[in-house]
């Protein structure tokens, strides 16, 4: 008899972010097959006796191809199992959810899915820095920073570059001065603020306040690693009313 696939966003990293649909698959599965960027206290919740499956990916390094993932999904539903598909934020974006949701489905596997805070929301949650607020931001956009297999970064710079808008960037610190620079080509201010927040709405977050013009250099002297965001935007004026400057800090004390 054929098992099914719970595709689970396990939310930026606080385990109290999971949502309770979340919680009740995790605690379901046979199998927890779960990304580098789960937590550990987020996989401690899984059932007693529950199988677990790292396939975890670095930048640069992939230990566990794409392909064999979705493998691995199909072989073990196949035998019966509730798998868990336990992934970092929400699944459904850049979480390649949908890829794999396409495969299994292409197999004929059930899936059933968990939505999860995304890390744009759990670090405005954290930070406090909305994504919109009246006079300064009507609307947000997500973006990665980071194409497939390092091809060209070819975004559309001027789509993206509007001053009414907050834009999240994410996978975006190998790629930073680039992006910035293809940003300020389409006439984004270099004053416009930034602030960069590096493992989200856990005990390690480090945050980041810079400007568009000075973003990158000042993300090398922080030596800021993946995973962090970056919120562009007026927004990031109202960071617990800290003057625009190179302010870096660890949060929690």
């Amino acid at each position: 008899m054929s098992g099914k696939v719970f595709l689970i966003g396990a939310g930026p990293g606080d385990p109290e972010l999971m949502t309770l649909r979340a919680l009740r698959m995790l605690q379901e599965a046979d199998v927890v097959v779960y990304d580098r960027l789960v937590s550990a206290d987020i996989l401690d919740l899984h059932a007693p006796g529950a199988r677990l499956i790292p396939v975890g990916k670095a930048p640069k390094c992939h230990t566990v191809p794409q392909d064999r993932i979705n493998d691995i999904l199909v072989k073990e539903a196949r035998a019966g199992h509730t798998v868990a598909r336990l992934k970092g934020g929400d699944p459904m974006i850049f979480g390649r959810g949908s890829e794999e949701a396409a495969y299994l489905m292409a197999h004929g596997i059930t899936i059933e899915y968990a939505p999860g805070i995304t890390a744009a929301q759990g670090a405005s949650s954290s930070t406090g820095v909305p994504l919109t607020h009246r006079g300064l931001a009507t609307s947000v956009q997500y973006v990665t920073g980071h194409r497939q297999a390092d091809k060209v970064l070819d975004l559309d710079w001027k789509r993206l570059a509007d001053p009414d808008a907050t834009l999240v960037i994410y996978m975006g610190v190998a790629n930073i001065g680039q992006i910035a620079m293809g940003l300020m080509t389409e006439n984004l201010p270099g004053s416009t603020p930034v602030l960069a927040v590096g493992k989200a709405t856990t005990p390690d977050e480090r945050r980041l306040v810079s400007r568009l013009d000075k973003l990158a250099a000042h993300v090398r002297e922080a030596d800021l690693k993946a995973p962090t965001l970056f919120i562009v935007g007026q927004v990031v004026t109202l960071y617990a009313d800290q003057p625009v400057a190179n302010l870096l800090e660890q949060a929690h004390g």
